[in-house]
């Protein structure tokens, strides 16, 4: 069982938070992992708790995290509708690395500022 450890609500219907209590709510999760060399896996499952089991085993030899483990879910959002679910996974794979860690963090005032392009 994944245990909760911190969560924040959105309002509209969706929570996040860094680790899930269960998958009853939501139909989808988008997770973020940091691998064991600092980097990010964004993902989107059905169930959280199978998924990250699925990536700790190393289930897919050929997957980014294989090479990768161990794996630490650090970040999900959960969601009733599986379109939303997909169109956020996307989206927040072309953020920089400092705008993923604002959204791991918490830090949510910070992610406009961090998506402006800064010109010189």
């Amino acid at each position: 069982m994944i245990v909760c450890i911190k969560s924040f609500d959105f309002g509209n219907g969706l929570n996040s938070g860094v680790m899930a209590n269960s998958n009853s709510v939501f139909r989808m999760f988008v997770y973020i992992l940091k691998c064991v060399d600092e980097s990010f896996y964004i993902g989107v499952t059905n169930n959280l708790e199978i998924r990250l089991g699925e990536h700790q085993s190393g289930k897919s030899p050929g997957s980014y995290t294989y090479s990768r483990r161990p794996v630490e879910l650090v970040y999900y959002t959960g969601f009733q509708d599986p379109d939303s679910a997909i169109r956020f996974e996307k989206r927040i794979k072309k953020w920089s690395r400092a705008k993923k860690i604002a959204l791991i963090n918490g830090d949510f005032h910070l992610l406009p500022n961090l998506s402006k392009k800064k010109f010189e």
